[in-house]
């Protein structure tokens, strides 16, 4: 736990570093559009970086007593309902945010008959903007009152009957399926969840640090809720996958490992309920030795190093905390896998932001030098131009000023050829927003549904699926083509410009979809994993091939919005370094003409002109000694342990 304090605190501590640097910048007009989009980036990956845990379990395993073993033991008492039986019954996620009271939302079951998915409900309840709308049921929480906090939290496991067919209509009944026979009550009315998603907003230390807690229900709910299986539970940071020592790894935990889970980065099983093992006729080398015989079966059948899967009893690790009593909670093991748990995720999530971070302070501080370059150049440029005045009669002097004139008008008429180049790259903007415009997406979106419902199988609905994304990778491609174009012609504008004037312009700031093509690629493939050949013959799948579509659409749709709002930002500043060199260049030639005529009409004195150039150059020299002492500091602060 204190690992993710810390964490928060450097967190903290380099945002801090990097607000006084972005300060520093402005004070020295040394960051311009571009710079104040990188600036805001970086910024925003430090406060709004999340780290989530997801933990995934068959029912009856301990998840949710876990949580409330390392996160909650604190108030006392259980937080999350915890007893036999299933008590998850919709994907409950724990989180903070400040703009929200403490409160639990609850997304009805009945929104599972629309197409809309549950991010697009968050969006849509005001996930982002704190307005909730009619869809989500809101309950405050009493943070002092843990009892009724508790009462509140069992909102989470309510479940009500519905006619089979109802059932049926959600996804949440199978007449085809065998097992569903023994959910059919004799008056024909099937269990089902009294709600669809849970969040709740809690403000724990933990969660306030940028903490997510997944907490969700069994294999049944993995399968027919999608947003668990193409979104939270892939992006997670971390997924613990919790399993009962007393049943070892059954039939329905190895599809849910194989199907949703699988090895990788931040992957690990818990084996819960150790304490069914603790024979107290055996010595306790004995027991540990049946605990680990056991643990290495569970990574053998998981394809898991032994190290990574950790025994544990959540249930007597709880108590110890409560009690007070330490060599209960050593004997539980829960130590070892919270500290597994953080020093595996923190360190790498770190390593991550930093290394973003170091590539946005680079591109930062190379604009700043740009900018610093030109000004200086600028300042011995006329202080050239002013030394060699020493000595000079009026009419050289009269000469000069008409020399710098010319150089104006000219430095104007090239300004004015360039009107035809802004005209091109605003036609070629408004293709790019064509290509990647929200309308086409939702119009194939429309379009893949009604050829879904069209098709009799469910084996002839996965092809207007995957002919879907192929035709949202066509789009990205477009749209990879029209930014290259872009590309190529403001570089040439950019290279052609500074040849003119004698400018020294950094190239345009690139821009990359390569990352939304990439998110498509993953949900393509999570997709194909779901509904492979094999499991699409029965035709009571098309009903979850449905709701699968409707996630899918949701995160085409978020996909293509990032990818225009990093469009329209990118479009913006592209022209920033140029335009404000142009700015600068203008401006030095009018003090230029200005410093020339006053010397001219005798109203200063030129060794008072080239001094006071001369303390402007010391000047912007002791500036870019400071703004690299504060660029410094963001370093230091993203090196400090």
């Amino acid at each position: 736990m204190q690992d993710f304090q810390q964490y928060g605190a450097w967190r903290a501590a380099v945002a801090e570093a990097l607000e006084g640097y972005g300060a520093a910048l402005r004070e020295a007009a040394l960051l311009d559009g571009a710079g104040e989009q990188q600036l805001a980036r970086a910024l925003a990956r430090l406060r709004d970086d999340r780290l989530s845990v997801a933990f995934v379990a068959e029912f009856s395993r301990g998840k949710t007593e876990l949580i409330n073993a390392i996160f909650f033991a604190d108030y006392g008492q259980r937080i999350l309902p915890s007893s036999a039986g299933r008590t998850t019954m919709c994907p409950t996620e724990l989180l903070y945010d400040a703009a929200r009271p403490p409160c639990i939302r609850l997304l009805p079951i009945e929104t599972r008959a629309s197409n809309l998915s549950t991010s697009d409900y968050r969006m849509n309840g005001g996930e982002n903007s704190g307005d909730d709308s009619a869809s989500w049921t809101v309950l405050p929480l009493d943070l002092d009152a843990p009892e009724r906090m508790s009462e509140a939290f069992r909102q989470v496991s309510q479940t009500r009957r519905v006619a089979a067919d109802e059932a049926q209509h959600y996804g949440l009944w199978n007449p085809e399926d065998p097992d569903s026979a023994t959910s059919l009550a004799p008056d024909g009315t099937v269990e089902i969840p009294q709600w669809r998603h849970a969040i709740i907003n809690l403000p724990h230390p933990l969660l306030k640090q940028g903490l997510v807690i997944l907490d969700t229900p069994g294999l049944n709910a993995i399968g027919t809720e999608p947003e668990l299986t193409l979104k939270l539970i892939p992006n997670a940071h971390a997924v613990l996958f919790i399993l009962a020592a007393e049943t070892g790894v059954t039939k329905s935990d190895i599809e849910v490992w194989r199907t949703h889970i699988g090895a990788g980065p931040g992957r690990m099983a818990v084996l819960n309920k150790i304490d069914a093992m603790w024979d107290e006729l055996r010595s306790p080398q004995e027991n540990d030795a049946e605990i680990a015989r056991q643990q290495q079966d569970v990574a053998q059948l998981l394809g898991l190093d032994s190290a990574r899967v950790y025994p544990v009893s959540a249930q007597k690790a709880l108590v110890g905390k409560i009690n007070g009593d330490m060599a209960l909670f050593e004997k539980s093991r829960l130590g070892q896998l919270e500290a597994a748990l953080f020093h595996d995720l923190i360190p790498a999530r770190r390593a991550i932001i930093e290394r973003q971070l170091r590539a946005d302070l680079d591109l930062l501080a190379g604009g700043q030098q740009v900018l610093a370059t030109a000004r200086m150049r600028d300042l011995a440029e006329q202080q050239q131009e002013l030394k060699s005045l020493r000595g000079k009669n009026q009419g050289v002097i009269a000469h000069m000023a008409r020399r710098v004139e010319l150089e104006k008008k000219e430095f104007d008429a090239s300004l004015f050829k360039l009107q035809g180049t802004r005209a091109v790259f605003a036609r070629l903007s408004t293709e790019l927003y064509s290509t990647l415009g929200m309308d086409t997406v939702q119009e194939h979106t429309d379009a893949v549904r009604a050829a879904m419902q069209a098709a009799r199988f469910a084996t002839g609905m996965r092809a207007p699926v995957r002919s879907y994304f192929e035709t949202m990778r066509a789009k990205l491609d477009a749209s990879a083509g029209k930014v290259a174009e872009i590309s190529v012609m403001m570089d040439s504008m950019v290279r052609k410009f500074s040849a003119e004037h004698g400018l020294s312009l950094s190239s345009p700031m690139a821009l990359s979809l390569e990352r939304y093509r990439r998110e498509l690629d993953e949900v393509e493939a999570l997709f194909l994993k779901q509904f492979g050949t094999a499991t699409l013959l029965m035709t009571s799948r098309s009903t979850l091939l449905e709701r699968f579509f409707d996630s899918i659409a949701s995160r085409v749709r978020h996909c293509f919005r990032e990818a225009n709002l990093e469009a329209e930002t990118w479009l913006k500043v592209i022209m920033a370094p140029l335009e404000t060199a142009i700015r600068q260049h203008r401006g030095q030639l009018r003090h230029r003409q200005v410093s020339i005529q006053r010397i001219h009409d005798a109203t200063d004195s030129l060794e008072q002109k080239i001094a006071a150039f001369e303390s402007t150059q010391q000047a912007l020299e002791a500036t870019r000694a400071q703004l690299a002492q504060a660029a410094a500091r963001v370093v230091a602060a993203m090196e400090a342990a």
